[in-house]
């Protein structure tokens, strides 16, 4: 039986993403890409009293515990463009779980449960993603949903005040 699933964010889950947003402790150390944006912030919970959080160019869902409902984390995802054809088109997600709730071996079947939403509702042919190359339990984790490892992209992320190297992966269509 899955432990987690995926749902929309919705107008109530404001307060919540915004204490997340705030949180340096929640981001963790692979996500310490300065302080939030309020604007940005505000941006969202207007967006959220039109409906979920989900566009043709963007989206984030909630990941939560079956048992209790309780949220863990959330994942998202934004294009990328790979060429001027709209089919040259890719998703690239990432994955946010809370402190408490990371180690439980709930990253991979999240970002597997995402990656099959987006190829069931887009007709996209590639999504990825890439993590710190130091970042080894996400390697794990996605590597546990089905993406295959691509390579290196050498000082990619500007992050704490610093250049890093991410590891690159990939589902295809195909590969479903």
């Amino acid at each position: 039986m899955t432990e987690i699933r995926l749902r929309d964010v919705t107008l109530a889950d404001a307060d919540m993403l915004d204490a997340w947003a705030a949180s340096p402790e929640i981001h963790g150390e692979f996500n310490d890409f300065d302080e939030p944006d309020p604007d940005q912030r505000a941006s969202v919970r207007e967006a959220l009293t039109r409906g979920p959080l989900r566009n043709e160019r963007n989206g984030e869902m909630i990941v939560e515990r079956v048992a209790d409902g309780v949220p863990v984390g959330q994942v998202s995802w934004h294009e990328e463009h790979y060429g001027p054809p709209p089919k040259s088109r890719a998703w690239n997600i990432g994955i946010a779980l809370l402190p408490e709730f990371r180690g439980h071996g709930w990253g991979g079947p999240a970002q597997r449960m995402l990656a099959d939403w987006l190829f069931e509702n887009t007709d996209v042919n590639r999504v990825e993603a890439s993590t710190d190359v130091d970042n080894l339990a996400e390697q794990r984790a996605l590597e546990k949903a089905g993406f295959v490892r691509e390579g290196i992209q050498r000082g990619a992320q500007f992050r704490a005040g610093a250049y890093h190297d991410l590891v690159t992966y990939s589902r295809l269509r195909a590969d479903t």
